[in-house]
């Protein structure tokens, strides 16, 4: 007897907040939401970084809108909400700010709710907020307000009277943040004048808010139109209205940071960009995404798996990167329950990176050379009597052959194996590669001779002016091999020594 066909459970929708831009500022639960999606609509204005939280497999959908250009229009997208949530998806609407603040969150959660289907709210930080104080402006301060007033300065196109109360605006006390409305600044700071503020009023708008593109520019209410006019300041942008725009003299701690201003594209793989990237925005950069790499196993897994089978007997495990350590004790554990049946094998690595990748695994390492490269390993080896020690090399397939053949010569018995290969990166999901050849970089960074290889595959035109940053003197020699200029090396190679010669470098150029 047949049973009957069971009716599809709905699903569930997700309104979250993704923040004003800065991808740190998204809240716990928003990330939550967001690793656990089966599908991901988001907006102009939630960073695309964010989506790198999603699964891989999830789907998803552009519905954002800019200034007359609508991916979707608001009456599709609710539309779109409910269809994927009927058909029993996990759906994460992801949107720029916090979604009942001016984000049409309202209306989207009514289309739900009268469909009959589960939904939850996550909120997210404003731009209302967060944009200033990103700018060193604090929207209340106990020696000037205690009030705060948000308003919108976009409206309907077309409509014969306004609906915001400029009067009321304008005689309410404290602060007052704008919200959209840039590209109508002369008629709302005009509507603003007239209704009886005072012209002289301090005024700053804040573009790109919480990003490493953020911009600000101070005026007054009579001024800011034509300067911002003069700038070409456009939106996304918040303005601000009030006393509290004097205090950014004293606070604006973004402008402060030592790569401040600098655009750096980072080629890492994307599972590794973010190190480096947190580093560099730490230092004020408008550091990116620009994932040149893939990792994958080995062509040949044979030898690899005969390695695992037989790594009791090996005296010596050489690892020269942190994804060749990943790649091993990755399938290492697949293949063994305890971590005793690594043996008494000794740990040799290049690099603090590398050390700490193992250490992450509960393993010490017993031996790191002063300076990150093969060549000085070798000179460590050389210091002790390696002659019939049966060593294991781990490493990426096509890796050069030096550090193998020299510690056989050394006589010592080498397996060098492949655990995993480098592949160009197909996906832009970041949309590193689109902002690169949109809008170039200041810098651009290296971390392996592959990545560079992988990245002048791309194709991308080089934009006048380009530095490039190299790990180390490996890197370097097959980045001048590809036709690459070296701006500068890092002296010490790894990604904190990285990091710390790029603020050199542009501190010297000062």
């Amino acid at each position: 007897m047949s049973k009957k066909a069971q009716p599809q459970s709905p699903g569930v929708c997700y309104l979250v907040g993704a923040g004003p831009g800065d991808p740190g500022l998204l809240t716990l639960r928003g990330r939550e939401c967001l690793s656990r999606a089966d599908v991901v609509v988001y907006d102009y204005l939630s960073n695309a970084e964010l989506l790198a939280h999603a699964p891989v497999q999830a789907e998803r959908i552009y519905a954002g809108k800019t200034a007359g250009r609508h991916a979707l229009r608001q009456e599709e997208t609710n539309a779109l909400l409910v269809k994927l949530t009927r058909e029993g998806k996990r759906v994460v609407r992801l949107k720029g700010g916090d979604p009942f603040l001016f984000g049409r969150g309202g209306e989207e959660a009514a289309e739900l709710a009268a469909a009959g289907l589960p939904f939850e709210v996550v909120p997210g930080v404003t731009s209302a907020i967060g944009g200033p104080a990103y700018a060193g402006i604090p929207v209340t301060h106990r020696a000037s307000n205690a009030v705060l007033t948000i308003f919108t300065g976009h409206e309907e196109p077309g409509k014969e009277t306004s609906g915001i109360d400029y009067a009321a605006i304008a005689s309410a006390p404290g602060t007052k943040v704008m919200l959209m409305g840039i590209d109508r600044l002369a008629l709302i700071t005009g509507r603003l004048t007239a209704a009886g503020m005072d012209p002289g009023t301090p005024v700053a708008l804040v573009r790109w808010a919480t990003t490493p593109r953020q911009e600000t520019l101070t005026g007054t209410l009579s001024t800011i139109a034509a300067l911002a006019e003069e700038r070409n300041f456009k939106a996304p942008a918040v303005a601000v209205f009030g006393d509290v725009v004097n205090l950014r003299g004293t606070l604006d701690w973004v402008g402060r940071r030592p790569l401040s201003g600098r655009r750096i594209a980072v080629t890492r793989t994307r599972s590794q960009a973010g190190g480096l990237l947190a580093m560099l925005r730490e230092l004020g950069a408008d550091a990116y995404e620009l994932p040149t790499i893939r990792i994958e196993p080995p062509t040949d897994k044979i030898p690899f798996m005969e390695v695992l089978a037989d790594v009791r007997t090996y005296d010596w495990i050489v690892f020269t990167s942190p994804n060749g350590v990943e790649a091993f004790f990755n399938a290492f554990y697949l293949a063994h329950e305890d971590a005793r049946d690594l043996g008494g094998a000794q740990i040799a690595v290049i690099g603090n990176g590398t050390a700490k990748k193992v250490r992450e695994y509960r393993y010490a390492v017993d031996l790191i050379p002063e300076e990150f490269v093969a060549e000085s390993l070798l000179e460590e080896f050389k210091k002790l009597n390696v002659e019939h020690l049966k060593m294991l090399l781990p490493r990426a397939e096509g890796a050069r052959e030096m550090l193998a053949v020299e510690l056989e010569k050394l006589g010592a018995i080498v397996d060098d194996v492949p655990v995993y290969r480098t592949v160009p990166e197909t996906e832009d999901v970041s949309g590193g590669i689109l902002r690169f050849r949109e809008e170039g970089a200041d810098m651009i960074t290296f971390t392996s001779g592959s990545m560079a290889t992988h990245f002048m595959a791309l194709g991308l035109p080089l934009p006048e002016g380009l530095q490039t940053a190299s790990i180390g003197p490996v890197t370097s020699s097959e980045m001048r091999k590809l036709g690459l200029p070296v701006s500068l090396e890092a002296p010490q190679h790894d990604i904190p020594g990285l990091a710390s010669a790029i603020c050199t470098f542009y501190a010297s150029s000062k």
